[in-house]
């Protein structure tokens, strides 16, 4: 066991032990260094020690690497070597308890949130929307809201989209021009999101944050999100993840600094978070960030440099493990000098030369006191995990999931009516009725084999046929009438009645050459 009274034992210094303490492990953390230095298993010591307290943790896999912690370690040589040093003689090695996620329902369960719950802010960033689209984006959700109707899934949001476009100019005068050229570049980026797969991320049924708080047996349950798929969607993995950080906000009542956090958060590649981010939504991020501590939720960020973190939010991060830098160039001698900055300074070596000289498995710590002051920067050796390092098969997997205690909330899709189908039928609803034998016929917009568009065109252009003779009969008169019985009419006729009769021969055969013409082309659609 890796806790105690005294904190959550995560390195050795020459010192002594280095422990976040429990109070303090809410204002959040940075784990940092070069690709190879150590900073996946770090993760995994911290995320298992917070476990074996109790405390529940999300966490990116980028690599697979993470599965492991579902599973119990065994004694290597690295372990037998290092364990004297730690002074732990005999350790007992077990795995936590895991629920596995996949926002494409491969490799865990669907984490799933409808289009309404994402926002216009958060869904423009994930479409790369300019200023004017992300105006009818928001323009699109209000008058959503106002019909009320429910926005869910990428289908309902198209069909919004083309409500607006449709009926634009019935909302230009409240809500500003809607240009349809505005409507289709939005419903581009859309089909491209969906080609990437976001199809399957928005939907019900949507995701409850409480199950990122559970407990088994005592400890806390590590929710671990498959992400070696979504990491190729930069921005769709870095708006998942904002989102959910956004719903524990939202979601979670104050509570304030508790003897040990509700949930701890890794956000894994967190430079991806702000990489093309505007300014307002950045200040966002800090915003909730600052103020989620008091939810009981720590956020810790892994990165290979300090500087890919904006510095207002950098300031925040008070418990640090800086693994490895590499100083070759001008700009990594800088990231390396901006790094030791970060630290308050140990007069018994220069920060700036050690983060170049650490080996795999060393870091710079420094972890808040019991009074939120950064403690003096320590070189020091990571403790090893007691959980497996490296990933499970796939049948190892799949017997985590089969176990799991939430599949049956979350690995059937629901489809419930919303915008989509709520706009098709108010469009039926006002198509043009046809009439038969004086009563309204609605065409069927929908095809079964054909077979019933077919039918009732034939019924149509029948009704239509007989409706045009009948108006021709009148139009004729009694000419006309006689003529299509049959009977015999007098040859001698006036001037105006050639001219009557003339024009109703051109026109019957006009309108027939025409009608004939329309309901056949119809037919063999």
């Amino acid at each position: 066991m890796y806790t105690s009274d005294l904190g959550l034992y995560i390195a050795h210094c020459d010192e002594g032990n280095l422990t976040i303490n429990g109070k303090m492990a809410n204002r959040h953390g940075l784990i940092a260094g070069a690709t190879g230095t150590g900073k996946t298993v770090t993760l995994q010591v911290m995320a298992e020690t917070f476990s074996q307290a109790g405390v529940p943790c999300f966490m990116a896999d980028m690599k697979g690497d993470l599965s492991g912690i579902s599973k119990a370690g065994a004694m290597s040589g690295f372990i037998e070597k290092r364990k004297g040093e730690f002074g732990i003689d005999n350790p007992v090695f077990e795995g936590c308890p895991v629920r596995f996620y996949d926002v494409f329902g491969e490799q865990g369960h669907p984490i799933r949130a409808t289009i309404s719950q994402m926002g216009p802010q958060l869904l423009s960033r994930l479409l790369g929307l300019n200023e004017t689209q992300d105006g009818v984006l928001n323009i699109v959700f209000r008058i959503a809201d106002e019909k009320g109707l429910l926005i869910l899934d990428l289908k309902d949001l198209r069909s919004m989209l083309d409500y607006v476009s449709k009926h634009a100019k019935e909302y230009t005068t409240t809500y500003g021009n809607i240009s349809s050229a505005t409507v289709g570049a939005i419903q581009r980026s859309l089909l491209q999101l969906e080609n990437q797969g976001a199809n399957n991320f928005f939907g019900e049924p949507s995701f409850d944050i409480h199950d990122l708080l559970q407990t088994e047996g005592g400890k806390g349950v590590m929710s671990v999100l498959a992400a070696d798929k979504l990491m190729m969607q930069p921005k769709l993995y870095s708006t998942f993840l904002l989102w959910l950080i956004s719903e524990l906000y939202s979601t979670l009542p104050e509570v304030g600094d508790q003897a040990l956090p509700k949930l701890v958060f890794f956000f894994d590649e967190a430079h991806m978070l702000f990489e093309d981010t505007s300014k307002a939504l950045t200040d966002k991020i800090e915003q909730v960030i600052r103020l989620i501590r008091s939810k009981g939720v720590g956020i810790y960020f892994i990165s290979q440099l300090p500087t890919d973190i904006p510095d207002n939010i950098l300031g925040q991060l008070g418990n640090r493990v800086q693994h490895a830098l590499r100083a070759y160039t001008p700009r990594d001698q800088k990231a390396v000098k901006v790094a030791a900055e970060t630290f308050r300074a140990n007069p018994a070596f220069k920060t700036e030369e050690a983060i170049t000289t650490l080996e795999t498995g060393e870091a710079l710590v420094s972890f808040l006191d019991e009074k939120g002051a950064p403690g003096i920067v320590q070189k020091a050796k990571i403790l090893f995990p007691l959980s497996q390092i490296g990933a499970i098969n796939e049948g190892e997997r799949r017997d985590v999931m089969n176990r799991s205690t939430i599949g049956h909330k979350y690995d059937q899709i629901i489809d419930r009516e919303s915008a989509y189908e709520m706009l098709l039928a108010e469009e039926e609803e006002n198509l043009p009725a046809q009439t038969e034998g004086g009563k309204a016929v609605k065409t069927e917009t929908t095809t079964e084999g054909g077979k019933k568009k077919k039918g009732l065109l034939a019924k149509v252009g029948k009704a239509v046929l007989t409706a045009v003779t009948a108006t021709l009969g009148t139009i004729v008169g009694t000419a006309a009438s006689d003529a299509i019985s049959g009977k015999k009419t007098k040859k001698t006729t006036s001037a105006g009645q050639r001219i009557v009769k003339n024009s109703t021969s051109a026109a019957t055969r006009t309108i027939t050459r025409e009608l004939t013409r329309d309901i056949l082309g119809n037919l063999i659609k």
